[in-house]
């Protein structure tokens, strides 16, 4: 059971990771500008908005690294319990 929960999981934060990362502003804008997100004020270094945004990848790349992580061990120990 767990091993289909952490490929499930690992499916929807890969999804949600390309997601947030196409989101993200880059030299030329990105897909972000294409919802709203071009429009920046020169005051500020970077919107409330745009912190958000990376908290969130970050969240979101954490648990997808998690996820690699459990399998690869989840794996292991089926090999090695089959193995002995």
């Amino acid at each position: 059971m767990l091993p289909y929960l952490l490929v499930a999981l690992l499916l929807l934060t890969s999804l949600l990771l390309m997601l947030l990362i196409l989101l993200h502003r880059g030299k030329g804008g990105g897909l972000s500008s294409m919802f709203g997100g071009g429009v920046t004020s020169s005051l500020a270094g970077s919107s409330v908005a745009e912190r958000n945004l990376d908290r969130y990848t970050v969240l979101v790349g954490v648990l997808w690294l998690a996820c690699i992580i459990g399998l690869g061990l989840l794996l292991r120990a089926a090999q090695a319990s089959g193995a002995s």
